[in-house]
C-alpha cells in the first residue's frame, strides 16, 4: 500500500475510533439524565448500535497497529457533559444534539467512503453511515427540530463535531 493510502487508513480508523467513542459518551450523560424518560429506550438502542461500530474500530485500531487519538480523554469529558447538558434541556434538545451530529458524522463517513477502495472497511464505513443517518431521523421524528433554540444549538454541535473530527485525525 502507497504511503498516502497507508496515511488515509491510519487517520480515518483513528477518527472513526474516536467519533464512535465520543458518541457513546454523550448517550452515556443523556441516559444518566434521562433514565426515568420514554425517550430513554431509543437513546439505548443507539448506544448499543455505537458501541458495536466502537468495537469494529477498535479491531480496526489493533488490526492496523493505529495510535488513537491522544484526546480521549478531552472526548470523555466533553462527550459526556454535552451528553448531560442536552438531557438536562430536556428530550427535545437530547434529540437535537443526535440529529446534529449525525449529520456531521453522516457526511464525514461519506467522504472517507468516496476515497476507500472496494473491501470490507468500505462496507462496513458505508453501513454504519446508514445507521447514523437512522439515528438522525429517529431523533427529528422524536421532535429534535423542536428543541428551544434548535438551530443555535445544532449550529453550535455541529461546529464542535467538525473540530473534533479534525482534531482527531491530527493528534
Amino acid at each position: 500500500m502507497d504511503k498516502l493510502k497507508e496515511d488515509f487508513l491510519q487517520q480515518a480508523i483513528r477518527v472513526n475510533h474516536a467519533g464512535e467513542y465520543g458518541a457513546i459518551c454523550i448517550y452515556s450523560g443523556q441516559k444518566f439524565v434521562l433514565k426515568n424518560k420514554p425517550i430513554i429506550n431509543e437513546i439505548i438502542k443507539m448506544e448499543q448500535q455505537e458501541k458495536k461500530h466502537l468495537d469494529y474500530f477498535n479491531h480496526k485500531i489493533r488490526e492496523h497497529k493505529v495510535r488513537p487519538t491522544v484526546l480521549l480523554p478531552v472526548w470523555y469529558v466533553l462527550g459526556t457533559s454535552l451528553g448531560i447538558a442536552t438531557a438536562i434541556m430536556g428530550g427535545k434538545a437530547a434529540m437535537a444534539c443526535t440529529a446534529a451530529i449525525e449529520e456531521v458524522i453522516g457526511e464525514h463517513y461519506k467522504e472517507q467512503i468516496s476515497q476507500l477502495d472496494d473491501g470490507e472497511l468500505k462496507e462496513n464505513i458505508s453501513k454504519f453511515c446508514d445507521e447514523e443517518l437512522e439515528h438522525k431521523e429517529i431523533a427529528i421524528e422524536h421532535e429534535a427540530e423542536n428543541a428551544l433554540g434548535y438551530h443555535i444549538l445544532s449550529s453550535i454541535i455541529k461546529t464542535g463535531c467538525k473540530t473534533a473530527i479534525y482534531l482527531s485525525k491530527l493528534i
